[in-house]
């Protein structure tokens, strides 16, 4: 079922991001929303190391209409990005908003597509990790409570919707995109191979990536997740560390940059590029979310080094929580202890590759329900 346009078809759709996962995550429903997709870019994470290739890999096809929403805060940026999404959909007039996720700029598009009566898609619904010094906790609560059709990943994220009292009929049980997303963009095999052999890469390491507040802007937690990380690196095998422009900031600005040598630090990468650098290690050590989601896909093991997580249906295959970064080199070591081959036949959690094609069909008869 395809979305319809010309004349007489419902108004564009609008798909609302401000970060690189959501990109990645709405890409799939972004080509099939074709000629019928609005798609906009609060700009709330932009940074050029981050952003280098994303939109042509990821097949858009038409950049974003740029908002360039910035604000020295939290509370600055949401009702900077509220206001301008206002103004961009009072100009084109979208039949409905798609937001994924529970990032400012989902936050945003959710009310902003709220206030204008426009139906409001929340891709990926239901997450929930109870942990309320998490802001993202409180986004996403927030946006499913506003939107129209809650497009939830697991049977999990139904529940926790059904909890909350949310109707049946504002659930729908999707599948993840990530599915797609993985599917689409990993490399093949020899382009594996060169990815890993351009960056001048070990053929046995680990993968490190550390991004998140919880982590990064915490000089002591910074500290403690690297030295431990550190400790695997003198073990003998390598630790890469695409090493995120926001951690480089704070390490430096912290006087911690010398707990950069231990480490193979490299560029941030394009999106087919990491998930190729994530297929070939050995082991993945992250804070990410989309991390989580991708290593069942791809049936690699997982660390995660975070108080709490939003994604417990990966938890005990996949993946295992070390929060703070305390005794992180004992679980790794316990994780490279274990068998890799036994992932293979583990099923992922989010489903077969089709949730993007149920939420554009959702999107139609929402729309145009005819």
């Amino acid at each position: 079922m395809g979305f319809p346009v010309g004349e007489g078809a419902p108004g564009p759709v609008a798909v609302v991001l401000g970060t690189r996962p959501e990109a990645i995550k709405l890409a799939e429903i972004v080509r099939r929303l074709g000629a019928a997709g609005l798609l906009v870019h609060t700009g709330q994470h932009y940074d050029a190391a981050m952003w280098s290739d994303v939109t042509a890999q990821l097949g858009f096809g038409t950049e974003p209409i740029g908002l360039g929403v910035g604000g020295s805060s939290r509370g600055q940026q949401l009702g900077a990005a509220v206001a301008a999404l206002d103004a961009t959909f009072a100009r084109h007039r979208p039949s409905a908003v798609i937001v994924q996720g529970d990032t400012t700029a989902a936050l945003a598009g959710a009310l902003a597509g709220n206030a204008a009566d426009l139906p409001v898609v929340h891709v990926e619904a239901g997450l929930r990790s109870f942990d309320r010094r998490m802001p993202e906790e409180h986004n996403r609560v927030v946006i499913d409570h506003l939107a129209d059709l809650c497009c939830a990943p697991t049977a999990t994220a139904v529940g926790h919707l059904r909890a909350e009292g949310i109707a049946d009929e504002r659930i729908l049980l999707t599948g993840n995109t990530v599915v797609e997303s993985v599917l689409h963009l990993l490399p093949s095999e020899s382009v594996q191979d060169a990815v890993v052999a351009g960056l001048g890469l070990p053929a046995q390491y680990v993968l490190l990536t550390v991004h998140r507040p919880e982590n990064a802007d915490n000089p002591a937690v910074l500290r403690q997740v690297l030295s431990e990380m550190a400790a695997i690196a003198d073990d003998g095998l390598p630790v890469v560390f695409p090493a995120h422009p926001r951690t480089l900031d704070r390490l430096r600005g912290n006087g911690l940059g010398d707990l950069l040598d231990k480490f193979t630090v490299i560029a941030p990468q394009p999106p087919a590029e990491f998930l190729a650098l994530q297929n070939r290690a050995r082991l993945v050590v992250s804070d990410s979310g989309g991390v989580q989601e991708e290593v069942s896909v791809l049936k690699k093991r997982l660390v995660v080094v975070r108080r709490s997580t939003e994604r417990p249906e990966v938890m005990g295959t996949f993946a295992s929580l070390v929060p703070g970064g305390l005794r992180l080199a004992a679980a790794v070591r316990s994780a490279l202890a274990e068998d890799p081959a036994a992932l293979r036949d583990v099923p992922s959690p989010y489903g077969d590759g089709s949730a993007s094609r149920v939420v554009v069909e959702a999107v139609v008869k929402l729309v145009a329900p005819f």
